[in-house]
């Protein structure tokens, strides 16, 4: 009996740590100019109401999210005891095999109670690995050319995964160009080199530019320091 409540005891780290593991996280990012998203902003989960960064060119910290699926909403306030939340505030859903994820926020004036766009990114573990790439195309012409060793194609309003440009921590060559269709000649985006980091996944936005026809690549890079700051 005293051998195994001492293999219990010895075991009560490993569970612990094994469920601090397993918690469901998210991490904000906002696109759009300055200002574009009021501040301050609440993000609502159910339960609680918390106040969240709103960084522009770079991810939040990390936010723990419940288990099981959700209904997410912003708020422009902290809720009062027993309020219910406006059925009308930006919301979004979070399906229950979901496990980390990204939450865009992007301006929306169509709303008229919070003008506020929500969306979830799925992050989940098992198919974003560390070194890839994951591109987001939010334009109407189609974007792609050379990242370091792969070739990127992205549709108009279309994602994809990408394998990571080169395996070690160095620089690599990028050169990218646009199509207005599929008949279209090419045109430049941009020759240059980023720095690549394996332990690190990249979320890229291309996005278009106002009084410009080139869309514009915004990329924040996932640093998987518990902290959540990113390089």
């Amino acid at each position: 009996m005293r051998q195994l409540l001492a293999l219990l005891i010895a075991l009560l780290p490993l569970a612990s740590f094994a469920q601090e593991k397993s918690k469901r996280t998210c991490r904000v990012l906002v696109l759009g100019e300055n200002n574009s998203v009021p501040s301050p902003l609440y993000l609502y989960d159910g339960k609680v109401a918390r106040q969240i960064d709103l960084p522009r060119m770079n991810l939040s910290k990390f936010y723990e999210l419940p288990g099981g699926a959700l209904t997410l909403r912003l708020l422009k306030a902290p809720l009062a005891d027993k309020e219910v939340p406006d059925p009308a505030s930006p919301s979004a859903t979070v399906g229950e095999n979901i496990g980390a994820c990204y939450l865009m926020l992007s301006a929306d004036p169509s709303n008229k109670t919070l003008p506020v766009r929500l969306q979830v990114i799925d992050a989940s573990a098992e198919h974003f690995k560390p070194g890839q790439m994951l591109w987001y195309n939010l334009t109407g012409v189609e974007i792609g050319g050379q990242v370091g060793k792969q070739q990127v194609a992205v549709k108009p309003r279309s994602k994809v995964i990408v394998d990571a440009p080169t395996s070690g921590h160095e620089d690599y060559n990028v050169n990218l160009s646009y199509r207005t269709s599929e008949k279209s000649p090419a045109y430049p985006v941009c020759e240059t080199r980023w720095n690549h980091d394996p332990s690190a996944r990249t979320i890229l936005f291309i996005v278009a530019e106002p009084g410009s026809p080139i869309p514009r690549v915004m990329s924040f890079p996932d640093n998987p320091e518990p902290e959540g700051k990113n390089p």
